[in-house]
């Protein structure tokens, strides 16, 4: 389960990182693997072992490794303007300088690849559930009677 050639390519052109001087292909591939997603066929890339306890994660060798690109490139955008994030706007011999454009460029590329990384969605479970030997409907808001 590790990010393809290919994935770490498109990654590096997406965050403009053509040398490997600050990204390194295993660094690139640990931005990629932190994002794995369900596969063509519906396939997660574990599966729970509840026999244990608390349950445990599984590698589903069924999987077929996908990965959520845009979400590893807006983590990557988010720490190179980090690294920008000190630089002012200055003038000198009558020029102006506007060195915090770097950080807001950064930024808008992190937010650019925040807006296309892949929809996910989370299983609510309503709670405490509801025990059917009580008398009243349970609604969050309200008291519950007192027991006399």
């Amino acid at each position: 389960m590790a990010a393809t050639a290919a994935q770490i390519a498109q990654l590096r052109r997406m965050v403009a990182e053509s040398t490997e001087d600050t990204y390194d292909d295993d660094a690139l591939a640990g931005y990629i693997e932190a994002y794995p997603l369900l596969d063509e066929r519906g396939e997660a890339p574990y599966t729970w072992d509840t026999s244990t306890e608390p349950p445990t994660q599984d590698a589903n060798d069924n999987w077929i490794p996908s990965y959520d690109l845009h979400a590893a490139a807006a983590d990557v955008w988010e720490e190179k303007a980090a690294a920008l994030a000190t630089k002012s706007d200055f003038g000198a011999d009558g020029a102006t300088y506007h060195l915090s454009q770097q950080y807001e460029q950064a930024m808008k590329q992190a937010r650019h690849h925040r807006a296309r990384r892949t929809a996910t969605s989370a299983r609510l479970t309503k709670w405490p559930e509801e025990n059917v030997e009580q008398t009243f409907p349970w609604i969050g808001n309200l008291p519950e009677p007192d027991d006399d």
